[in-house]
């Protein structure tokens, strides 16, 4: 159902035009397969969608089936992108549709830890209650809490500053 890890023509392609793959369906010895560019750019576009919050646009296009953890070529899935870049309202329909909270990317990173290092905590607190792990990654959100001393999320985490 997912699909396979993909790759541009051209390797020095710009970040919206980089290859994706969804984690379950790409196989660890995988060498990549070509995509037309059309299929390129539109997984540049979704990838928009979710840096730009534009929710309804990404919501129309998971209805007609592009996976809900698509990632990028960094390892950073739209729910991540959402995040990161402050879209409670895009954040919280990735979580509904059911997004991992959990993917890290290639860096090791995970989507709470990026909301709390940005200072958004609408959307890490839309996370933890839909379980993200909050000592995943590296740093994870609670070191993350403790380095920005974000006194307030470290009470809402449970954790001692």
């Amino acid at each position: 159902m997912g699909l396979p890890q993909v790759q541009p023509a051209d390797a020095s392609a710009p970040e919206g035009s980089s290859y994706i793959t969804t984690p379950a369906a790409a196989p660890s010895s995988s060498t990549g397969t070509q995509l037309p560019p059309e299929a390129v750019e539109l997984a540049g576009r979704l990838f928009d969608f979710a840096r730009q919050g534009a929710t309804s646009s990404l919501d129309q296009y998971l209805n007609a089936g592009i996976p809900i953890n698509l990632t990028n070529h960094k390892g950073d899935t739209l729910l991540m992108l959402a995040a990161y870049h402050g879209h409670p309202e895009t954040v919280r329909m990735l979580l509904d549709r059911g997004a991992d909270v959990n993917v890290l990317n290639e860096r090791g990173q995970s989507p709470v830890a990026g909301a709390v290092f940005k200072g958004y905590d609408e959307i890490v607190l839309a996370m933890r209650d839909k379980g993200a792990d909050l000592y995943a990654g590296h740093p994870n959100a609670v070191d993350t809490a403790r380095m920005f001393r974000r006194a307030e999320l470290l009470r809402a985490f449970g954790v001692e500053a």
